[in-house]
């Protein structure tokens, strides 16, 4: 038989044996990787490339089908399909050398690129390409190949091949090129390969922040950088570079810079939606909420439908806890059919906030999907606590699949909060001993210390908020925690001082933190300080808790005054709280 035949074997098999090698072709097989796109907020549009023109294959070798080559065409396949890699590369670099036809050539390239053979792709590929010397898949393969070999020269004549034989502009290429390049080992080489490639075109803004994109790609973003700040020197009107270049900051950690450079930007360009929309986003991030809401406030005013404008405005309200504001933005994203299950899941917790128990569930129900959409089947389960039906409610948290990780902790930490409402203390206990016996985790152990101490086993939490310090010596709140057991419940106060102590150094402006350290150095006996640091904690969060144990202090200092005005003021927002209730019944008269 001709070359034909075997070309039509090669096809037959193909389709009777439904091969892995099939995949293996044009690009050498890499990890995911992300597009350089999504670096940035914005999605960059490129223009498609121009369609290549039919290339003229190589006319290929009159080689009879003999015995020998169906063998083994047919040994290679059965051992790829059986796993057997390395013996599917031998018979077929066996078959390319005999045969010398391109399409057998091909295919054991395409093998032994799947079989990750180097050395077998590369002597493959110089094959193919000697038989077909315009093949830019032959060039695209030997680039890989000779990088991988430290041959930067003549991997770039490799690259220069490719560019030359295909259509489109150079940026469009050198996006095709970061597809097979962008995740090679060695990325010194690669951006050596990429830095001699541009030499010649270092003045096109176009070519240049593709090139940006590669590097960032690559993992080089002070190249990036670079190379972005280039182009909006040639381009300052390029919002795709804009974008892409502060999203790099920003993935740096740069924040300061980037809300800098944004803010420099803007004062020529006003109007510009998109860098003021990336500006708000970034403000967000740096937790300059009031900044974040004005300029998203201004935002809304020129696009008062963008999605994502009304989505940010509804969680920043909520954040600072205004919930008719919040609201008013959910609505309309649920008004728009835009988000709705976001829109449904906040609307819900809004509902819920507001004690409106029977809507939130409702809306809660209309979740279907999206990341939120698991906590809402948690909080279904709360309420149905919260209105009584605790066994139901029960019920449904276990019939939810436990799956591994966060899904799994809220899973767990659920169940518990409904039990310790009802004051099943010991249930609870049994179902975070269990959990933690299977896979312990820091968030477990802190929510069995919390039941801990309310069964007065403080031993218990005493043991699991050190065994959270021993991994992580600076977890502010479980530091907070010990301390605070320890000045309320004991009178090791300088112990408990040393904890509490800790923690503010690392998070000075906690209200839980400010209250701890005023309330040990009262029961150490400094009621000045103990007074200065309650204050300071009753100003950022206006808590009963606080405002008890301020006024206990105004009491004990003979400012009995100052404790009532502080007390009363607490009572207006909370009148039934415990905690403020029994302190005023133990030093009122």
């Amino acid at each position: 038989m001709s070359s034909v035949a075997i070309f039509k074997i090669l096809r037959f098999i193909a389709v009777l044996f439904p091969v892995i090698f099939i995949g293996a072709c044009v690009s050498v097989p890499q990890d995911q990787t992300t597009s350089p796109d999504e670096l940035s907020d914005s999605k960059v549009v490129t223009e498609k490339p121009a369609p290549e023109p039919e290339r003229i294959l190589p006319k290929r070798p009159n080689v009879e089908l003999t015995e020998d080559i169906l063998f083994k065409v047919l040994v290679a396949e059965i051992a790829g399909q059986r796993g057997k890699i390395d013996i599917a590369v031998e018979n077929y670099l066996e078959l390319a050398r005999s045969t010398r036809d391109p399409v057998v050539v091909e295919r054991a390239t395409r093998v032994a690129i799947y079989a990750r053979n180097n050395e077998a792709a590369y002597e493959a590929a110089t094959l193919w390409l000697e038989l077909d010397p315009e093949s830019p898949d032959a060039h695209q393969v030997l680039t890989v190949m000779t990088i991988r070999k430290g041959d930067v020269d003549q991997a770039l004549y490799h690259l220069e091949a490719i560019l030359k034989a295909s259509n489109g502009k150079l940026d469009q290429k050198l996006w095709m090129i970061a597809n097979f390049l962008g995740r090679e080992e060695d990325q010194l080489a690669v951006m050596q390969l990429m830095e001699r490639l541009m030499e010649n075109h270092m003045g096109d803004a176009d070519a240049m922040y593709a090139f940006a994109n590669v590097s960032a790609r690559m993992g080089n973003m002070d190249r990036a950088k670079d190379l972005l700040k280039q182009v909006l020197k040639i381009k300052p009107d390029n919002d795709a570079a804009a974008l892409t270049y502060i999203a790099i900051l920003q993935k740096t950690g740069d924040i300061n810079t980037a809300l800098s450079w944004l803010e420099s930007a803007l004062k020529n360009k006003k109007d510009d939606f998109n860098l003021r929309i990336a500006y708000a986003r970034m403000l967000t991030e740096a937790k300059r909420f009031d900044d974040a809401r004005e300029q998203f406030e201004n935002l809304s005013e020129k696009a008062p439908k963008n999605v994502d404008v009304l989505y940010a405005l509804g969680l920043l309200y909520l954040q600072i806890n205004k919930l008719d504001e919040a609201e008013k933005y959910f609505l309309q994203l649920s008004d728009l059919k835009k988000r709705v299950f976001d829109a449904n899941y906040y609307l819900g917790r809004i509902a819920e906030e507001k004690k409106e128990l029977d809507k939130a569930s409702d809306l809660y129900q209309g979740v279907h999907g999206g990341e939120n959409y698991f906590d809402a089947r948690i909080r279904l389960s709360l309420i149905l606590a919260k209105q009584g039906e605790i066994e139901k409610a029960l019920g449904n948290i276990r019939s939810i699949q436990k799956t591994k990780g966060v899904n799994r902790l809220i899973l767990i930490q659920a169940e518990g909060e409904i039990l310790i409402e009802e004051k099943r203390y010991q249930e609870a206990m049994t179902v975070f001993n269990k959990a933690i016996e299977e896979e312990t985790h820091t968030d477990l152990l802190y929510s069995r210390a919390m039941l801990a101490e309310k069964m007065d086993r403080l031993d218990v939490l005493e043991a699991d908020l050190k065994a959270i310090l021993d991994v992580d010596a600076k977890n502010a709140t479980a530091l907070n925690a010990l301390g605070y057991t320890l000045a309320d419940r004991t009178d090791r106060f300088e112990e408990a001082h040393g904890y509490i102590k800790r923690a503010y150094e690392i998070s000075p402006n906690d209200f839980y933190i400010l209250d701890s350290l005023g309330w040990v150095l009262y029961r150490l006996g400094r009621l000045d300080e103990a007074v200065e640091y309650l204050q300071k904690a009753l100003e950022l969060r206006n808590d009963p808790e606080i405002a008890a144990h301020l006024g206990e202090v105004f009491w004990v200092m003979g400012n009995k005054q100052a404790a009532k005005d502080v007390w009363e003021t607490a009572l207006e927002g909370t009148p039934t709280d415990d905690r403020l209730l029994k302190v005023i019944e133990r030093f009122k008269p």
